[in-house]
């Protein structure tokens, strides 16, 4: 695959955002890979699997019923788990936790590592996540990662809770933060970190706008 984009980096500093805006403008396929560790972590939770069980966790990832869906006309993506549409839940604080947790865990990413790069198709795809350009898609020609002030994104996912019409103390999202970000970048498997080859992007002062222009001038060139 020579296209391949890889766009990693902590919650909150707009990768879902610019991946879906990339992959449209390219037409492009695009990888959710967060959405995969959330919806493995709804099965989990769902048939009441302890995650010290890691052959329970492996059996689970190898038969995952998993399903993404856009709707014509929308711009977002509906992610089926078991036949059901669990995209709002899959986007709760609640979920994002859990899933980060499982996600530290080495049987857990071995098996859904070959799920991800099965997305690898013509013409070419846009992979968003922590690890895409480190480990999953690491010979990819273009990566791309994204950072911010662990403030700022704590503010975003203040306004994010508010336009769902949920409430949030911006102090415990701020502690959130920084706890998920010591949890991903601390890892023993795939850790949070940039591809030596990825161009690093901070987002704390840019817009949407701004960042995608930084992005496709890197594939153009």
């Amino acid at each position: 695959m020579k296209n391949v984009l890889t766009i990693d980096g902590p919650s909150g500093v707009g990768k879902g955002t610019v991946a879906r805006i990339i992959a449209q403008q390219q037409d492009w396929h695009l990888l959710d890979s967060g959405a995969i560790y959330r919806a493995f972590a709804l099965a989990v939770d769902s048939r009441g699997v302890d995650i010290s069980d890691e052959s329970a966790l492996a059996e689970i990832a190898k038969n995952l019923d998993l399903e993404f869906k856009t709707k014509e006309g929308s711009e977002l993506v509906s992610v089926y788990l078991d036949g059901q549409d669990v995209s709002k839940v899959l986007r709760t604080e609640q979920t994002g936790e859990m899933a980060s947790k499982i996600a530290s865990i080495g049987v857990v990413r071995a098996a859904l590592l070959k799920r991800q790069q099965a997305f690898a198709k013509a013409p070419g795809l846009v992979a968003d996540g922590r690890d895409m350009g480190t480990v999953v898609f690491a010979n990819a020609p273009f990566k791309v990662f994204l950072t911010a002030s662990a403030q700022e994104r704590a503010n975003r996912r203040l306004k994010q809770l508010q336009n769902q019409g949920s409430e949030g103390i911006i102090s415990q999202i701020l502690a959130d933060v920084v706890a998920r970000d010591e949890r991903d970048s601390s890892r023993k498997h795939s850790p949070l970190k940039p591809a030596e080859d990825a161009l690093i992007i901070d987002t704390t002062e840019l817009s949407i706008d701004e960042v995608i222009t930084q992005v496709v001038k890197l594939i153009k060139a």
